[in-house]
């Protein structure tokens, strides 16, 4: 494979795991599996979730080797496939909260920027 068509694949992939990772719900999910394995009954109570709905996002993050599974009896249990997921999020996150940050930092400015305005007015 030439180079140009890795890197085209590669946008594809990246594309398909954005895709993946667009719904909250999966988020949430990861994010709960950041410190370890957990049973599919223990993310249906933390997730407030159906066990249907929960089983459908599972199996969407399971197809994209988001998360693995084992199983121990009629368990299952769900853990991250590689942990640098979790730190992609993060960082993902960072950038979101600063961006929040900055956001209320111009909301603030705007309004005072209103307020000096109506008190010069006659």
């Amino acid at each position: 494979m030439k180079d140009s068509s890795i890197e085209k694949k590669v946008y594809q992939l990246h594309s398909e795991l954005c895709k993946t990772l667009s719904h909250p719900k999966r988020l949430e999910i990861l994010n709960l599996l950041r410190d370890g394995e957990k049973s599919a009954g223990e993310l249906v109570s933390l997730t407030d979730s159906s066990k249907a709905n929960l089983s459908q996002h599972l199996a969407v993050l399971r197809r994209r080797r988001i998360v693995s599974t084992r199983r121990e009896g009629v368990n299952i249990f769900y853990r991250m496939a590689n942990p640098k997921m979790i730190k992609a999020c993060d960082m993902i996150r960072e950038v979101l909260f600063e961006q929040l940050v900055e956001d209320d930092q111009m909301r603030q400015v705007m309004e005072s920027s209103r307020a000096r305005t109506n008190n010069h007015r006659v």
